[in-house]
């Protein structure tokens, strides 16, 4: 089994207390985000979890994390979304060049092939055109040469809760477009570059589908086998392998603009306040009550 931790929140970022707590007992409770009642156990034992995936834009608070997990014996690698966008958009980081750092020191740690980067989502608007993009991934490419092996993109979507107009569609021809303008950039810098559930087709660029919850990765990084069947509950163009998620929506309070996991300010303020680092499940109880 795979855990991921987490598609639906920063785990690493706000809620690693409540990871470690759940890594120390052996096990999380984690529910369908559809049907709240359907709750399930999922086990977080060495012997059970090949590999757990963890998504962040800030991994600083998660070392003592870390430190257990590695004491307890678990692979684990790291998907880190690092953009060039202002607090207009990411309103709850810290400056990007420490940003970078805190990229360069993760890998340090870990080593380059457990820390891919995501420069995701790609937003267009205003100062930010394709060369606005080009200009500054380049400038992340030369500072993260030699951390990372791989690094994904995306393009941003308009998703339904988000207000209407914010992203807009964007065009196969405008993706083909920058992902012409950034790969020479990852190129020269040693990177493979992947995309992430694109309907484009990128491949004349060196930019194939990508598998953010890799199997072959996972199995390669722990010496183990993996089951390597596509998961089907993902949206569609997703390559990604079977895993368990177990965090919650509407649990990061960081603000993002085009965040897909935070669908409403009232529901989120109540949620965090229901996040228990001492619970079961990262939001709510056991009967399914949130």
């Amino acid at each position: 089994m795979i855990v991921s931790a987490s598609r639906r929140t920063d785990i690493p970022s706000y809620y690693s207390e409540w990871m470690a707590n759940r890594i120390k007992a052996g096990f999380a409770m984690t529910r369908n985000p559809l049907n709240p009642r359907q709750v399930r156990r999922v086990e977080l034992l060495p012997e059970t979890v090949e590999c757990i995936v963890l998504w962040t834009k800030e991994p600083a608070p998660a070392y003592a994390m870390l430190d257990l997990l590695d004491a307890r014996g678990f692979m684990y690698y790291f998907q880190f979304t690092l953009t060039p966008y202002g607090r207009g958009i990411e309103p709850g980081l810290r400056d990007k060049a420490e940003l970078l750092r805190e990229f360069q020191r993760l890998s340090r740690r870990l080593g380059r092939e457990r820390v891919i980067w995501r420069y995701d989502p790609i937003m267009f608007g205003g100062e930010m055109t394709p060369e606005w993009h080009a200009e500054h991934f380049a400038r992340m490419c030369a500072g993260l040469e030699g951390y990372t092996d791989t690094v994904y993109i995306s393009f941003a979507d308009q998703y339904r809760h988000l207000p209407r107009g914010l992203i807009g569609e964007i065009s196969e021809e405008t993706m083909r477009y920058t992902a012409s303008l950034l790969a020479p950039s990852a190129r020269e810098h040693g990177m493979r570059m992947r995309a992430c559930c694109e309907r484009a087709d990128l491949s004349e660029y060196g930019i194939e589908p990508g598998r953010c919850v890799d199997g072959e990765l996972a199995a390669r990084l722990g010496g183990r086998t993996v089951d390597m069947r596509r998961d089907t509950a993902q949206r569609e163009g997703c390559h990604c392998v079977r895993s368990v998620d177990i965090g919650a929506y509407d649990t990061c309070p960081r603000g993002c603009v085009y965040c897909y996991a935070c669908r409403s300010e009232r529901t989120l303020d109540r949620n965090i306040a229901l996040c228990d680092p001492r619970g079961e499940f990262l939001l709510g109880g056991a009967d399914g009550s949130i």
